[in-house]
């Protein structure tokens, strides 16, 4: 199969990649000029050089194609430079569902993520939003919605190797969030860690199962951990321990409110938020339906951080 992807580049988009063309297809990659260095296995894709911005660019990459698989997303904003949740996580899938009719592509596999909602934050929103546009389209969709992703980086942002670096290696002391004013259940809220390479063996098994149109897969590691859990396993897996006291939300919010428009804040209010929120799969894991045994989110499977 030729399959268009939107998006490949990225920190999951190139262990997709990898695996599709293992798998044996054929990829046609959109690649912004600005995308350098150039990773190796691009070398095996076929480029186009384009913007998610441009219609236009979304139609050539998608010319020939039987597949398109859109993964942008982003975790923070930077209006200035044309980075929004509402720009690249709705109005792109929008304008490459279009391009999709137009061109005859009719397969159609989406990068959600798990938790989202019609009145949650911006990201989640524009999420829901992108997903209810490709679900109302007379498209065979599949869409995919991930718990917080972890795996080799490969000089990318990536959920435990921001961790690592801005809470396990800081001389501070670890944050275990809560709401509220009392430190009851601080850094209880569970998440359920999936490994990049398990997502990446979902969207190949949709492309080859007709069986997975017009369906949503939750996606979630084999067990729930709290946020203490968490933090613990990957100083674990980095040689260390690590010294954690309660953190009350509203404070860090607070100062999120001011200084979390600069990059060099590591967090955001509304991360914050989708923290306490908790991110788990609630007895609905797709994997069970797709065949995949999901990795456990140890210090084996970690073992990228010491890299």
């Amino acid at each position: 199969m030729k399959v268009s992807l939107i998006g490949a580049t990225g920190f999951v988009g190139s262990h997709i990649s990898e695996h599709l063309l293992a798998a044996g297809h054929s990829l046609r990659v959109m690649v912004r000029p600005s995308d350098t260095p150039r990773p190796a296995w691009l070398d095996a894709c076929e480029c186009v050089s384009g913007d998610v911005g441009s219609a236009d660019d979304i139609t050539d990459c998608l010319a020939g194609c039987d597949a398109v698989i859109y993964l942008i997303g982003i975790l923070r904003e930077d209006p200035s430079r044309g980075i929004t949740f509402d720009e690249l996580q709705r109005r792109g899938v929008e304008r490459t569902i279009e391009a999709a009719r137009a061109s005859g592509v009719r397969r159609f596999l989406l990068m959600s993520a798990n938790g989202v909602k019609a009145d949650g934050t911006p990201y989640q929103r524009t999420k829901f939003q992108a997903e209810e546009a490709l679900r109302y389209s007379d498209l065979d969709w599949t869409i995919f919605r991930p718990s917080v992703i972890f795996g080799d980086p490969r000089g990318q942002m990536e959920f435990c190797s921001q961790l690592k670096r801005d809470i396990i290696d800081s001389p501070l002391p670890a944050p275990l969030f809560y709401p509220g004013l009392l430190p009851l259940n601080a850094g209880a809220f569970q998440l359920a860690p999936v490994a990049v390479t398990d997502v990446a063996a979902a969207f190949a098994r949709a492309l080859a199962d007709t069986q997975t149109i017009s369906q949503t897969y939750a996606l979630c590691g084999p067990e729930a951990l709290s946020w203490r859990q968490i933090l613990t396993t990957i100083a674990a897996a980095c040689g260390k321990t690590k010294l954690m006291l309660p953190a009350p939300a509203f404070a860090v919010q607070t100062a999120a409110a001011v200084l979390d428009r600069f990059p060099w804040f590591p967090i955001t209010r509304d991360q914050i938020t989708m923290l306490l929120e908790g991110n788990a799969c609630d007895g609905d894991n797709g994997f069970e339906r797709l065949g995949i045994t999901p990795t456990a989110f140890d210090a084996v499977a970690l073992a990228y951080l010491n890299n």
